[in-house]
């Protein structure tokens, strides 16, 4: 697709960060390179994004289509916003997206799991358009070596193979640029957080440079007793091998020790002040346990075959290990003080292997011109997990004590061994004819899983949608997407799980105006699964039916804007109205589904004119509606309301300050309760950076 006046406004907002004085820790958009931009050819959308409007992306078709011309929801956090909230988890990162419960479960160092429109995202992150696949939930990423993070809403599976029907969220690495530069910063918070962070990119030659991007942290939570210190070691290459190929390099080692929270039984919860729960741990640091690596090594290939063709490829290989020793929590006893729990352990080893190879190009029939789109997706994991759950002392809440939990042998422990593979044929048609375009879609998957449990899965999805793209900017669009998501296990009649199935109708209106750099976005959508597992007893036997539904419902509004006068603002609201319609708990709604969530980022840069210059100043406040933390709705949260700060200052050209405070007025609030006890939100947290730019 060629350059629009999108890409006038891009390079605008690129001159503007260059000759800025401004100095982001997070975003490279700063030091944006503009000779990477094809002045005949296509914007990366990979490549960094000044301020917070974002007009392009890479996740929802694969091709760089603009967000205007896309006919499904998509919503991009630029680095310059991650780095304006301070974010250092993923969580963080989708505090202020709509669609979204960004943190169901509170803070967990361990790994995020996000629920979008209703549906539980910890087995929907991909990094760099390739799945993070995990059993129990992706692991968490470093954010400090991200450029954006992407989040495509509704069914995805005609591009992703695999998933939930809520959508996918992508988060895109940091890539080499052709200019030098660097940053180096230190960093300390309230509770107890200090870190270092170093971001160097080099160009060796006209056509080959490097960047590399490091981390240590060592941190606290609310719970004292728990800390996570974290390595991470990041390094991405480019080479343009010739003017018709280009290799990149992306590589990632991070080690940590992330730690949960035990919990706190439900029967505490309005019994006992929220601070001291919230500060409260019913585990023991002298049985606690984690050590976890993770090896992420890839390439991206890109090669034009001539002037309307392109071959491209995206491959990456994973290592992951981790030994964990946790706790949680059972009950609270007849004295309320009493607090009865156990201990969980696992050791896991999974290897991953990802490789999506695209053809793309472009026909032409008349005034119709369709870019077209053919892929081949192969998915490889190979995964060995022990899983063990142990008896463990009881622990007195008002008298704690932190000797050893005598933890016993396991009274219940699996075993897993298996292996999933993957591979999925792709073809997708974007059309514009005028003003119009179309997108048509459609991809057949085979599923294998061997092993402990054995498999064999099929299925077919597909995509389309229609918009209209007027002279001012606005957009409405229609579209129709499905996906599928394997169920391992037999039914009462002892045949195989189907696959569950998801469908969506969404339509909606998106602007990107003319006269200003903003882009808003209204969706409505009518979203179902179903085949989901259901226990039935039928002639005195118990066994599984798939004959579960879930729907959810909702509408989304939200808006970015970079203002010439030094605004930066993003807002959102959604409405999301879930039911279980099927199967058991009918009537009730889905877990970690609020109906309200709304929040709003402003943030305001003092021009060069004022005797402020340098000093940016900005806030939040999001809102997160009543929800309940489980399915069968035995346990409701309030809602609450969160106010988060910002600032930050030019000491010099090359020297910048910042301080963070997220939960300004530090309230403790209940994130979600189930089986397993109750969790709390974080408290008010501070960090301070200062980092060094050359």
């Amino acid at each position: 697709m060629t350059l629009t006046s999108r890409l006038t406004l891009l390079a605008s907002a690129s001159i503007f960060a260059l000759s800025s004085s401004a100095a982001h820790a997070q975003s490279t958009a700063d030091l944006f390179d503009l000779g990477s931009i094809q002045l005949e050819g296509e914007i990366d959308p990979s490549d960094p994004v000044a301020g917070y409007v974002a007009t392009n992306a890479q996740t929802a078709t694969k091709t760089g289509t603009p967000i205007l011309e896309t006919q499904q929801s998509v919503s991009v956090i630029t680095g310059e916003q991650i780095e304006d909230q301070g974010a250092t988890t993923l969580g963080d990162t989708l505090g202020y997206t709509a669609g979204l419960t960004a943190q169901p479960f509170g803070t967990d160092p361990r790994f995020d799991s996000p629920t979008i429109r209703g549906f539980n995202g910890s087995g929907a992150q991909y990094l760099n358009g390739l799945r993070i696949l995990r059993s129990f939930g992706a692991p968490s990423f470093e954010i400090y070596s991200l450029e954006r993070v992407e989040v495509l809403k509704g069914p995805s599976s005609v591009l992703y193979g695999a998933g939930i029907p809520g959508g996918v969220i992508n988060q895109v690495q940091k890539r080499a640029q052709f200019v030098d530069f660097g940053e180096a910063g230190v960093g300390v918070g309230d509770p107890t957080a200090t870190e270092g962070f170093v971001d160097w990119n080099h160009t060796y030659s006209d056509n080959f440079a490097a960047r590399f991007t490091a981390v240590a942290r060592d941190s606290e939570e609310d719970v004292e007793e728990l800390s996570s210190q974290r390595g991470y070691l990041g390094v991405a290459t480019r080479w343009d091998i010739s003017d018709a190929t280009t290799l990149q390099f992306l590589g990632s080692y991070q080690k940590d020790n992330p730690l949960t929270p035990a919990g706190v039984p439900h029967g505490l919860i309005g019994q006992v002040d929220d601070e001291d729960l919230r500060s409260f741990y019913a585990g023991d640091p002298t049985d606690d346990n984690s050590d976890r690596e993770t090896v992420n090594l890839g390439f991206e290939l890109s090669h034009d075959l001539n002037e309307d063709w392109s071959l491209e490829a995206g491959y990456r290989h994973q290592r992951f290990s981790w030994d964990y020793t946790g706790f949680y929590v059972t009950g609270l006893g007849t004295d309320g003080d009493t607090i009865s729990r156990g201990g969980s352990t696992q050791d896991e080893e999974s290897v991953t292997d990802n490789l999506d190879v695209r053809l793309r190009g472009s026909v032409w029939a008349g005034n119709t011109v369709h870019d077209l789109l053919f892929g081949l997706d192969v998915r490889h994991y190979d995964a060995k997990e022990i899983v063990a759950f142990l008896y463990a002392d009881d622990i007195s809440y008002s008298n704690p004590e932190y000797d050893g939990a005598n933890l016993t042998a396991p009274w219940y422990a699996s075993t897993k061994d298996s292996v999933l593979d993957q591979v999925g044929v792709y073809a997708q048609d974007e059309v514009s004819v005028g003003n119009w375009r179309g997108s048509l879609a459609l991809r057949h998957d085979w599923a294998e899983q061997t092993g402990t449990s054995e498999q064999k899965d099929t299925a077919t999805t597909g995509r389309a949608g229609v918009s209209y793209v007027f002279e001012n900017g606005v957009a409405p669009y229609a579209s129709y997407a499905t996906s599928f998501d394997p169920e391992v296990g037999s039914d009462i009649d002892a045949n195989a799980l189907k696959p569950t199935e998801g469908k969506q109708w969404e339509v909606g209106v998106k602007w990107e105006p003319t006269t200003f750099n903003g882009f808003f976005s209204a969706a409505v959508y009518d979203l179902t699964q179903s085949n989901l597992s259901a226990t039935v007893t039928e002639g005195g036997i118990s066994g599984t039916r798939q004959i579960g539904e879930v729907t959810s419902k909702g509408l989304e509004l939200e808006g970015s804007v970079d203002l010439d006068n030094g605004w930066n603002i993003r807002g959102q609201y959604t409405w999301n109205e879930t039911e279980q319609t099927k199967g058991s708990n009918v009537g009730n709604e889905m877990a970690n589904a609020p109906t309200h969530n709304a929040s709003l980022w402003a943030n305001y840069g003092f021009g060069n004119d004022s005797a402020l210059e340098g000093l940016r100043v900005g806030g939040g406040v999001r809102y997160i509606g009543t929800r309940f933390g489980d399915t069968a709705n035995a346990y409701e949260m309030e809602d609450v309301t969160l106010l988060d700060l910002q600032t930050s200052y030019d000491v010099t050209e090359d020297i910048a300050v910042s301080l963070n405070v997220t939960n300004l007025t530090d309230v403790a609030y209940v994130a979600n309760c189930g089986g397993f006890g109750c969790y709390y939100g974080d408290g008010r947290t501070v960090q301070a950076r200062m980092s060094y730019k050359w």
